[in-house]
């Protein structure tokens, strides 16, 4: 008895101590963000928010650790797009909401948003609580920041003319003390992932990721993880990653290795003309799933059980591999996080154009 009291105190003054370490790396000033892209949630309120422009990651405290209570918790918000124009002195039509996150010690939803269009639109990072939109006062914050070292140069432009820079970031995850970046390199297999140690001390080359595309019947290193999460996979940590049209793969998380050449095994082929956004993973009646939204093919439900059995594709195909469902009823899903055990919050664009973030029940 007096043994486990004493381990328990231990634990407690432990997970203190490290808590205690995040937050003190943090030092107050000007949180200079050159765009707001990505975000993930860390302990103790820490907001990681990808800079693609900048080619940096930064981590926030947004002193944002107390549990939600009652009118202060997640509600459904209509008419966000004025909200935000109206809080910001600019028209709805010049917001764009890059991403959403969930905090998950409070469960207020944080958002990236440009105000203006194109690579010169300003950052902005806001709080939606309780029904509430506020900005966060980036001006004086406690934050600390990392640069990617090998990212796509400021005026680098792919094929289309279109800027590089914009997917040095794709997405981010903070998992087992490290923050995660997917997006593109400077180098000859530019599709990168990182695992860059918080508090952060410096960034590396990152891992180079190779792919075969079944949709497009071939090997791909040049495009980018579009959105990926955490997820163990016959016991072991890998990444499930989706890639725009749209292969879905597994990446051990032990073969993220500076300057290492990476070979994720596709599991499935989902469908193309098709951009992955979200990936949340759930438990419902004993069995695994994930909840994916996607730019033009609605919300899958696919099964996350024995991911480990199904054989890499490794020829042209159309849809193949892990089963999934797509559910009819959810449309104009831009972003989805998850809330707690039992439901996600979605920010919703309704036909009308409208914006509202929505609270969902996991089928």
């Amino acid at each position: 008895m007096t043994r486990h009291i004493a381990v328990t105190i231990l634990a407690t003054i432990s997970a203190s101590a490290y808590a205690a370490s995040l937050t003190d790396s943090l030092k107050p000033g000007k949180a200079a963000l050159k765009s707001a892209g990505p975000l993930a949630f860390g302990p103790q309120g820490i907001l990681f928010v990808g800079d693609p422009m900048g080619a940096s990651v930064f981590a926030i405290s947004t002193g944002d650790a107390k549990p939600c209570v009652g009118s202060n918790c997640a509600a459904d918000v209509d008419g966000l797009q004025d909200k935000i124009a109206n809080l910001l002195g600019t028209s709805a039509d010049q917001i764009l909401v890059n991403d959403m996150a969930v905090n998950p010690a409070s469960k207020n939803a944080y958002l990236s948003v440009s105000r203006g269009r194109g690579p010169e639109a300003i950052p902005v990072l806001l709080k939606v609580s309780g029904g509430k939109v506020e900005e966060v006062n980036l001006a004086n914050i406690a934050h600390s920041s990392i640069s990617l070292p090998n990212a796509p140069a400021a005026d680098a432009k792919d094929r289309r003319g279109s800027l590089l820079r914009m997917d040095a970031i794709t997405d981010l995850a903070f998992v087992d003390g490290k923050v995660l970046v997917a997006g593109l390199s400077n180098e000859e297999f530019s599709s990168n992932l990182r695992a860059i140690p918080f508090p952060f001390q410096s960034a590396d080359r990152g891992a180079a990721v190779e792919i075969y595309h079944g949709n497009h019947g071939r090997f791909e290193t040049n495009s980018p993880v579009r959105t990926f999460t955490s997820y163990k996979i016959a016991n072991k940590p890998h990444l499930l990653a989706a890639y725009t049209c749209t292969p879905l793969v597994t990446i051990p998380m032990s073969d993220l290795q500076p300057g290492k050449k990476v070979g994720g095994r596709t599991i499935a082929e989902l469908g193309n003309r098709n951009r992955p956004l979200d990936m949340v993973v759930y438990e419902k009646g004993k069995q695994h799933f994930i909840l994916m939204n996607n730019s033009s093919r609605g919300v899958m439900k696919i099964k996350g059980d024995g991911l480990e059995s199904y054989p890499a594709i490794t020829a042209q195909t159309e849809v193949a591999g892990v089963p999934y469902e797509t559910l009819k009823d959810l449309k104009g899903v831009e972003h989805l996080d998850r809330l707690d055990a039992n439901n996600a919050l979605m920010l919703v664009k309704q036909e009308n154009g409208a914006l509202q973030l929505k609270k969902l029940a996991l089928p």
